[in-house]
């Protein structure tokens, strides 16, 4: 007799639903489409030549090692490079910090096992990262909301979510997916101090912090905690779990990323990573570090930063000439994505052929869900569109 599977199935899947994201990448593969609906880093900036330079030498002087099991927190000279990167952003850590992981989405499936029950809040800006929410929703999360303006998260509407006892805060500080805004540094000091009166402790997701056009760096959310609060001078304590990517800086296609959080939590999601796929792949660790290492990192990001900047401002132009009446985009020095504004409650789902964000609609003036944001990596396909 056939198994009926889907009698079978444990209750937790019943929240599980497709990603719209991974819906949006199908698009992606028509050739008549051009999408900016989904976070894709532009393929002309992936450094190729560095990646086959980095993928023989590993082979030629480490294919053993390359290819053989590895330890479940990570290659160690990657979480060298990774410690002295963030160090130029005021991010004092060492090894014992961090945890490499598949991808920043895996980052978020191993937070949520760890300190997720059924039934848990937790604080969410409103709009959110929608693969936060699918890692969440499969522990049985709820959500207690907070909007945010063109300054970040509304902390000063924060106390009663706060009141309602969330497990934790998930805050994407640096051009939040999916408003594009920047939270500024005084939220930033009004969160951290929250975040410390309430003991309730934030994920701060940074895959963007890098990629910014114009403008000063803002301290992380993690670095003013400790400063702020005059924590220790490293993260053995702290409020804050830092999670951030290589996939916008050099490619998504590798999926490393990785966690900085205090060694005892650290300890228990190596824990848990073990039991997901023992650890991340040796042989991309280690190409990637080859690729990044000598400086190599710092100055591609440079060329990403400039080449997405043309492409914003390129962007931005031509919407401005073509958008319809009523209509019209911002671009401060505080985003990364341009964010369209229409006064009518219109919905957007494909336009001539141009992949945008399904179920997208417009809110208070603004789109969500997961927002109608136009990415900076096509830019220059949307100028041959107009011609």
């Amino acid at each position: 007799m056939a198994a009926p599977w889907a009698h079978r199935y444990a209750q937790r899947t019943k929240s599980v639903k497709s990603s719209i994201i991974r819906e949006l990448l199908k698009l992606t593969q028509r050739p008549e489409v051009i999408s900016f609906a989904g976070g894709l880093p532009a393929p002309e900036v992936f450094p190729v030549a560095r990646f086959q330079e980095a993928c023989q030498r590993v082979l030629a002087t480490q294919a053993t090692t390359a290819l053989q099991y590895g330890p479940t927190e990570g290659y160690r000279p990657l979480r060298e490079l990774i410690v002295a990167q963030m160090g130029r952003y005021g991010i004092v850590a060492t090894v014992d910090n961090i945890l490499i992981t598949s991808g920043s989405q895996q980052a978020l499936d191993l937070i949520a096992k760890l300190l997720i029950n059924r039934g848990d809040r937790i604080l969410v800006e409103s709009p959110t990262y929608l693969g936060a929410l699918q890692a969440f929703d499969l522990m049985g999360a709820e959500y207690v909301t907070v909007p945010v303006d063109d300054d970040g998260l509304q902390t000063c509407n924060m106390e009663q979510a706060l009141r309602s006892g969330p497990k934790f805060m998930y805050i994407l500080p640096n051009f939040q997916n999916p408003g594009g805004v920047t939270l500024s540094r005084k939220r930033r000091d009004e969160l951290v101090e929250l975040s410390d009166r309430y003991g309730i402790p934030i994920i701060e997701d940074d895959p963007y912090g890098q990629l910014r056009y114009e403008g000063e760096h803002i301290s992380p959310l993690v670095v003013l905690d400790r400063t702020n609060l005059a924590r220790d001078n490293g993260y053995k304590l702290g409020n804050v779990i830092y999670l951030s990517t290589f996939s916008k800086v050099l490619a998504p296609g590798l999926r490393v990323a990785w966690i900085v959080a205090p060694p005892d939590v650290i300890a228990k999601l190596v824990q848990i990573k073990q039991s997901t796929d023992l650890h991340t792949s040796t042989f991309t660790q280690m190409v990637v570090y080859e690729a990044a290492r000598d400086g190599f990192i710092d100055e591609h990001v440079k060329l990403i930063r400039a080449t997405y900047k043309v492409r914003r401002d390129a962007m931005l132009s031509a919407l401005n000439d073509f958008f319809s009446a009523g209509g019209f985009v911002d671009a401060p020095a505080r985003r990364t994505l341009l964010v369209g504004h229409h006064a009518a409650g219109r919905r957007f789902v494909t336009v001539a052929g141009v992949g945008a964000a399904p179920e997208c609609r417009l809110r208070s003036g603004r789109a969500v869900l997961p927002q109608w944001r136009h990415r900076l990596a096509h830019a220059a396909e949307l100028l041959e569109c107009r011609a």
